[in-house]
């Protein structure tokens, strides 16, 4: 109780500082970004983001995906508990650790104004991978890039994954004005890397990496990709150089290749690589191979081998991540048989349990992503969508992107100050000829979802906010471990 209790301490003192997470578009829109606090902060603590070599990484979709590789991990922001931002080898920092990092630096903060939260956190992030003596640290990028409190680091390479219209009120309204801010990150001389982009966004980083003399790598025209076979348990994919390829480059969009071509080409092929990731998507391929040349292009020792250990063992919490796989409902309505320890037999016409999905998706570019991995994994079934969204994001356009295989929207609400009021979302989905319901707060969407599917043959799932998702996890875990 104590060590939560200094915990919980530790957590209102970053909160009582500036977070532009929590605040609205308008005001987000008029913040003062800049490097100058972080520096001086940094500076009075040691430069502790100096003592080991980095990744950077900036992009309006798939960062997390492309950064969660073991090793020391700083993202934003957290599903369940603050720690899940600061890792190493998929461990979060503990609630002691923390206390006593946030003890550390409150002198050093105190002599710096208008730190904002997310500079401290930055700053925390940063101390502790020095303390621990990390290999090497993975930083993803809070907001944009140019002015991100991250931009401070000298990183062994920069990397950008794919852009598309989000936070557009701070970044820009057009893909040009968002790909400039994500090239802030674009160090002189430093390699970069990026996924394959719109070509409105592509010229833009072209521009900026040759104005700063960095080597760029484009994945899709300078490192290929191609899927291999899939299955709720992981898919492959297998990624090599241009030179290499053999005029076998295949898009993330293309068709899906036999796992056994892949694996003759890989022997045809000495610098072609198979990798096996848990996540699940096409979009994920395209992550997995941005990863896999960042790793390449930073010059780290890592094995091929190990890169594949570390790809296989890859988690990341609500994406495309399923919670409960669509399973036969016995007879007996035996409670262990969800729990694997059951067996039934197969009736034609027995009710199925619903899978129900958790996912980050919040805007319409990833919607659109998510889309197309329903149709790989769960053709054809309707859905049943809990959904919530901040004030600021596409809402028709998310739907939209869904319309065709929603059955029901719940529209409901996280327990966040930017989250738009379900009335509204309600209104939006029924001009889209979208059935639509209110259902708060988040725990009633959950079990008005469970209850709708129950037999009925469709996919809960949850997506539009990951405030939501990650209150929907929450409340799932509640519902199957109380």
């Amino acid at each position: 109780m104590l060590t939560e209790t200094a915990y919980n301490q530790a957590l209102d003192y970053l909160y009582s500082f500036v977070d532009y997470s929590l605040k609205k578009s308008s005001e987000l829109a008029k913040a003062d970004f800049n490097l100058d606090r972080m520096r001086v902060l940094l500076a009075a603590l040691g430069s502790p983001e100096q003592k080991y070599p980095s990744l950077h990484v900036a992009g309006t979709k798939g960062k997390g995906s492309t950064c969660a590789l073991r090793t020391g991990l700083y993202t934003s922001p957290h599903l369940q508990d603050y720690v899940e931002r600061i890792q190493i080898d998929g461990q979060p920092v503990s609630h002691v650790q923390l206390v006593e990092l946030v003890e550390q630096v409150k002198p050093h903060v105190a002599a710096v104004p208008q730190l904002t939260t997310f500079e401290i956190t930055t700053a925390l992030g940063f101390l502790y991978f020095a303390q621990q003596n990390v290999e090497a640290a993975v930083i993803e990028v809070g907001l944009g890039g140019r002015l991100d409190a991250t931009n401070v680091v000298t990183p062994r390479v920069s990397v950008i994954t794919s852009l598309s219209y989000d936070h557009m009120a701070v970044l820009g309204n057009t893909l040009t004005l968002i790909a400039g801010e994500k090239a802030g990150i674009i160090k002189p001389g430093i390699p970069v890397v990026s996924s394959p982009q719109n070509d409105e966004a592509r010229v833009v980083l072209e521009r900026v990496a040759k104005e700063r003399q960095a080597p760029l790598t484009l994945v899709g025209r300078d490192v290929l990709f191609a899927a291999g076979e899939h299955s709720l348990d992981g898919q492959t994919l297998s990624v090599s150089s241009k030179q290499k390829a053999g005029g076998r480059k295949q898009e993330a969009g293309g068709r899906r290749q036999e796992a056994g071509s892949r694996k003759q080409e890989a022997e045809n092929n000495q610098e072609s690589v198979i990798l096996r990731v848990p996540l699940l998507g096409q979009h994920q391929v395209v992550n997995a191979a941005t990863a896999y040349a960042a790793l390449k292009a930073s010059g780290l020792k890592v094995s091929d081998a190990a890169v594949r250990k570390g790809f296989a063992g890859v988690t990341w919490p609500c994406r495309f991540e399923i919670v409960r796989r669509p399973v036969p409902r016995p007879p007996c309505g035996n409670r262990d048989y969800l729990a694997g320890t059951g067996t039934a037999t197969l009736e034609p016409g027995l009710p199925r349990e619903p899978p129900v999905i958790l996912d980050s998706a919040h805007n319409q570019d990833s919607f659109e992503k998510l889309a197309q991995t329903l149709e790989d994994y769960f053709p054809g079934r309707p859905i049943i969508l809990i959904f919530g969204s901040s004030e600021d994001k596409d809402v028709a356009g998310m739907l939209a992107a869904l319309k065709g295989r929603l059955k029901l929207v719940l529209a409901t609400k996280a327990v966040h100050p930017r989250a738009i009021e379900p009335e509204k979302i309600v209104e939006t989905a029924n001009r889209l000829g979208v059935r639509a319901e209110a259902a708060a707060p988040v725990e009633v969407a959950l079990g008005r979802a469970l209850d709708l599917a129950a037999g009925g043959g469709e996919i809960v799932l949850s997506a539009g906010s990951m405030f939501v998702t990650a209150e929907v996890k929450t409340a799932w875990e509640k519902l199957n471990f109380s």
